[in-house]
């Protein structure tokens, strides 16, 4: 019977596959979509909405859902071996490090919300890594610099990723990581096929990554990035990744790994020690959340962002959205009033909780949005937006989702920050280090401010909800400044909106760009623009003008969603996945 089971689902998930594929040839660009999915001549989608890309995936046991197929597949590999959602997420993870390697890798760091089924508990995971000890801000003033450059050794934090699996796997995990990491291995030795979104993101680091030669040659053929359909291969990852499955988390941090990382730092100007390395630890945080309309809405802590996203919700949730319909200028002007006001205080209060107290309960409170929404005129856009007063006494980033048929539920999100992060591969690892160090700021005032050892603000962010404390959505949405504003936009459009999982992340979306950063740095002034896909109503484009908003119609990344919605009613999960990326949703 196994037997079968297996043959039934595998013929399905090729089918689903198939779809995907044909979805992604018929794409024009490689970051988003910029008209609603229009339906075939005489014929109504199932759901009898014509803007929805796909139909939603439904299963009766597990799921995924990643930004690349060949990782669904391992995830679900692991799945119907025997694994719970935890297995299935590593594995899924190591293979999209494989498949993606300018989003993520064994060179960045990973963020976790796992919901454990049978103690009925969130658990949230910060697997980021911290500044090197030896550096200081200092040293930068006496190079000369005013801020932290975006490439090279002085943007690298310690890489979290390995002791964030390993971490996973030993609290929730039951199956070994050898086992979970041969699906990547195989992918690495053997190659596979670049699809057509990560072709066209890898071709765009061509020129940076031929300015270092062991860059050059892990990620590079003949000096050019490999082209849609084009077998690659990486066998320097493939070595990297059988030593972490023979030695464990040690092999990376105390091995030969770390050894080839610091030599290759002391001599092209990095700051790396080995001690940086032995001493990295993850640490298990308690989630946060606040409710929106019922719904307990979990974010992490800072260092990360995930909080903004809760701050939107407060603000928002006094407003009849419903009425105001999703895209009329209405809403999106009360959201993107919204985000200034968030993100404001992003840049002020958003830092390394071991390196000062961070008003995290004030900033998350009704109290405190009660207050911040007074600041919003509902007919004008604020131009200068300063940080409230709590009281206090481009990014490549993967996200996937997993859950099991025990309903063991895990949202987990990594990255190596910009394309190919440092653009750097130290020596034959096969792998690029991050550079979210280039996110600390050298103000000495600032509370993000570069200290050694201390861990930079960081923007990649899990989420998770729950409804009278059961399992509702496990979701992600990647893509840099624009994941908090991503959350909220999803989770308006199912609960405002009534959309299901799939149309929540297929409709326009809209990103508002400006404010400071948790740098220090202005992005643009003058309150910033609006950017609309091109979904959006031109009518709703020129109200939000008459608005005062700067607004224009962008073809640039609005993120990457997947989602596994928990129907306890009726027993199954219903995937939804992004359209703007090569993934997709699938189950059995």
């Amino acid at each position: 019977m196994r037997s079968l089971a297996q043959s039934v689902s595998q013929a399905i998930l090729i089918i689903i596959l198939a779809g995907v594929a044909l979805m992604a040839a018929n794409s024009t660009t490689s970051t988003t979509v910029d008209k609603p999915a229009q339906p075939v001549p005489g014929y109504e989608r199932p759901s009898e909405n014509p803007r929805q890309s796909r139909s939603v995936v439904i299963s009766k046991n597990g799921m995924a859902a990643t930004s690349q197929p060949l990782a669904v597949q391992a995830a679900l590999r692991v799945l119907q071996s025997g694994g719970n959602a935890a297995d299935a997420a590593i594995a899924a993870s190591a293979v999209i490090g494989v498949t993606e390697p300018m989003s993520c890798g064994i060179g960045g760091d990973l963020f976790v919300l796992y919901w454990d089924a049978d103690k009925r508990k969130l658990h949230g995971l910060n697997a980021s890594g911290r500044s090197p000890a030896k550096l200081s801000r200092t040293a930068f003033r006496e190079m000369g610099l005013n801020e932290i450059p975006a490439t090279g050794p002085l943007s690298w934090s310690v890489p979290g990723c390995v002791d964030g699996w390993e971490e996973l796997r030993t609290k929730f995990g039951s199956k070994p990581l050898h086992e979970l990491l041969l699906p990547a291995i195989e992918y690495a030795e053997n190659g596979f096929p670049v699809s057509d979104i990560i072709s066209h993101s890898w071709q765009d680091s061509e020129k940076s990554l031929a300015e270092w030669p062991d860059s050059a040659a892990t990620y590079l053929i003949d000096g050019r990035a490999p082209q849609v359909g084009e077998v690659f291969k990486n066998p320097n990852l493939a070595k990297s990744y059988r030593l972490i499955a023979e030695q464990g988390r040690d092999g990376f941090y105390k091995g030969r790994i770390a050894r080839k990382i610091v030599e290759f730092s002391e001599q092209n100007g990095g700051h790396f020690s080995l001690a940086d390395f032995s001493g990295h630890r993850s640490d298990w945080v308690e989630p946060v959340s606040t409710n929106y309309r019922g719904y307990d809405v979990w974010e992490l802590p800072p260092n990360g962002q995930g909080i903004a996203a809760l701050q939107m919700l407060n603000i928002l949730e006094a407003y009849d959205l419903k009425r105001m319909g999703p895209q009329s200028a209405d809403y999106l002007h009360l959201f993107v009033e919204a985000k200034k006001l968030a993100f404001a205080d992003r840049a002020r209060f958003y830092a390394d909780p071991e390196f000062g107290e961070l008003p995290v309960a004030e900033l998350i409170s009704k109290e405190y949005a009660a207050r911040q929404r007074k600041r919003i005129d509902p007919d004008q856009a604020a131009v200068n937006v300063p940080a409230g007063d709590p009281k206090l006494t481009r990014g490549d980033t993967i996200y996937l989702t997993v859950v099991d048929s025990e309903r063991n539920c895990c949202s987990f999100i990594q990255s190596i920050y910009h394309g190919f992060g440092s653009q750097i591969v130290p020596g034959e690892v096969g792998f690029a280090l991050q550079n979210r160090g280039s996110l600390f700021s050298l103000d000495d005032d600032h509370l993000n401010r570069f200290e050694p050892q201390k861990r930079p603000f960081h923007t990649i962010i899990p989420a998770f909800v729950t409804k009278e404390d059961e399992p509702w959505l496990c979701f992600g949405v990647m893509g840099g400044d624009m994941q908090p504003q991503g959350h909220v936009q999803i989770l308006v459009n199912l609960i405002d909106f009534g959309m299901n999982v799939q149309e929540a992340g297929d409709v326009a979306r809209v990103q508002h760009i400006g404010s400071a950063t948790p740098t220090g740095r202005e992005m643009e002034a003058g309150g910033g623009t609006v950017v609309v896909e091109g979904g959006i109503p031109e009518a709703t484009r020129e109200a939000l003008r008459a608005k005062g908003h700067r607004v224009m119609k962008g073809s640039g990344s609005f993120g990457g969603y997947q989602a596994i919605f928990i129907d306890a009613k009726n027993g199954v999960l219903h995937g939804g996945t992004d359209p703007r990326k090569d993934g997709c949703a699938a189950g059995y």
